[in-house]
Formats: C-alpha cells, sequence, structure tokens
C-alpha cells in the first residue's frame, strides 16, 4: 500500500518532519526477534488501509536503523507512536487489541459522518435536499448522536414533507444542545404544519367521507396530498386502492412515481416498494 513505508535515515526528515505537517503518522517500532511485533504489525496494516489518504503507517527496524529509535527514545518492542506536525502526540509500548488501537487514533483521525455532512451541507445551501437526504441519513447512521447531523436530518425531513418524523427527531434534543437551530427548526415545522392543509385537500377528504369507498377520491385525494409533500399519507391511499384493485385507473403509476420521487435512504421507499411489488409477483 502507498501509504505504508519503511523508514530510514534517507527519508526520515520527508515522512516524518515534513508529511507529519498534514497527515498522521503511525511509528511502528519492531524487529525481526520480537514476537509480538509480529502479532501487532498486521493490525496496524489493516488500519492503516482503511485511511490511505488520513495516515501513514511508518516502519522502524530498529535493528537496522538504531538511530532512528534511540531519537525516539524507544526502549522496548513493540513501540508504537502517533507523530503529527514533526512531534510525536500520542503511543504505547507492548503489543494492544485492535480496539484500543482504533479508540487512540480516532481522537486524531476525521470520522466518516463529517465528510458526509459536510458533502450535504453544500447540497442544503444549494436548496437540493433531495441529493442532500442520502448522505445526511447515512451520517446519521453512522453516529446517531452528533447534534450536528440530527439538525441536518431534521432540515432535510422538514423540507421532504416528513414533518411528524422531523418533529420526533427534534424532540430528542436535550436542552444544553438547543441553539438557534433548534429555535429556527422550530418554526420552520410550525409553517409546514400549518401549510399542510389546503381547500382541495380538505373538500376531497369530506367527499371521501361520506363515500369512503370511492377509489377515484382516494387517487384524487393522494395526489393533492403528495403535492403537499405528504408523501405517507398519499401512499397509504394508493396503496389501499391497488390492493383492491391492481389496475384501477392511473393509481399504480402514481403511486411508482410518488416512490421513485423520494431520496434515496428514504425508509418509505423500500417499504412502499416491497408492498407493490408484493401483489406484481
Amino acid at each position: 500500500m502507498q501509504n505504508i513505508v519503511n523508514i530510514t535515515l534517507d527519508n526520515f526528515q520527508q515522512v516524518i518532519l515534513e508529511q507529519s505537517q498534514h497527515t498522521l503518522i503511525i511509528v511502528d517500532f519492531w524487529a525481526d526477534w520480537c514476537g509480538p511485533c509480529k502479532d501487532l504489525m498486521p493490525i496496524l496494516e489493516k488500519i492503516a488501509g482503511e485511511y490511505p489518504n488520513d495516515v501513514i503507517l511508518a516502519k522502524v527496524n530498529c535493528d537496522e536503523q538504531p538511530q532512528i529509535a534511540a531519537q525516539f527514545g524507544v526502549r522496548s518492542l513493540p513501540t508504537v507512536m502517533l507523530v503529527k506536525d514533526a512531534q510525536p502526540v500520542d503511543g504505547f509500548a507492548g503489543a494492544q487489541p485492535e480496539g484500543p488501537i482504533r479508540e487512540m487514533l480516532a481522537k486524531y483521525l476525521p470520522n466518516p459522518e463529517d465528510d458526509l455532512l459536510i458533502q450535504a451541507g453544500e447540497l442544503i445551501a444549494a436548496g437540493d435536499y433531495q441529493q442532500a437526504f442520502p448522505l445526511v441519513k447515512q451520517a446519521f447512521d453512522l453516529s446517531p448522536d452528533n447534534i450536528d447531523v440530527k439538525y441536518a436530518l431534521v432540515d432535510c425531513q422538514i423540507e421532504l414533507g416528513n414533518v411528524a418524523t422531523a418533529k420526533e427527531l427534534l424532540a430528542t434534543i436535550g436542552l444544553a444542545d438547543q441553539d438557534g437551530r433548534y429555535q429556527a427548526l422550530t418554526g420552520k415545522i410550525e409553517l409546514a404544519e400549518q401549510a399542510a392543509d389546503s381547500p382541495e385537500v380538505q373538500a376531497l377528504q369530506q367527499q371521501l367521507a361520506a363515500e369512503p369507498d370511492n377509489m377515484e377520491l382516494k387517487v384524487q385525494l393522494a395526489v393533492q396530498l403528495q403535492q403537499l409533500k405528504r408523501n405517507e399519507e398519499a401512499l397509504e391511499l394508493l396503496y389501499s386502492v391497488i390492493s383492491k384493485d391492481l389496475n384501477f385507473g392511473d393509481a399504480k403509476k402514481i403511486m411508482l412515481d410518488v416512490i421513485n420521487a423520494l431520496p434515496d435512504g428514504e425508509p418509505l421507499k423500500s417499504q412502499y416498494r416491497r408492498k407493490v411489488y408484493s401483489l406484481l409477483y
């Protein structure tokens, strides 16, 4: 792997002093005769392989490079040091299990959800909540307690019409984390709830209450609900129609259009796609 190197006096300055200015260097001091060193090295190589752009695993064979080992004050093997900005910042001596090693490295490595949130933030700034949602959902699945991710997901849910879901998620944010974003999103939810009905929807709901088995009314109401981003209610109505008559008017096509318009990662998408396929096959 390109981010695993053997350190000698020739490349010491380039890797340890220069590259550590912008990349975390994991320096592994080892020797052929050291059994624990051979147990530890595959773990370090595995971790380095997962972060090709964020870390360099620098191996120092202490039998061949005693000057480098002495410069770092290495007294036992294996020894691992983390170097950042040309200075040791952390490390350990002796073989360690993978879990504690990852915990130590986590303090110095970027979180995957941070990159996803940056990408999503650019899309949200451009008003493209449809494309932002899968990224934010992925970040939330990785780190459900990340407050920035939570706020971004609430925002996306509101914009995509999932107001009830957004409200539930916002309610999980404790007082200590309720900053300006909390107030802004609370206001956004209130506005969305006020706009959730239209005269057309109210009229169709009254007609359907009088004629609960009228499937054409159900389709018309579903179309109006979808326009208001009330997707779950729309899908429930459309499914109630096609489960009785798969070929009723345009109900099946409209339902598939609603499903396909949902963003990737939205649970409703897979839920209702499975329901439709169960009727088709």
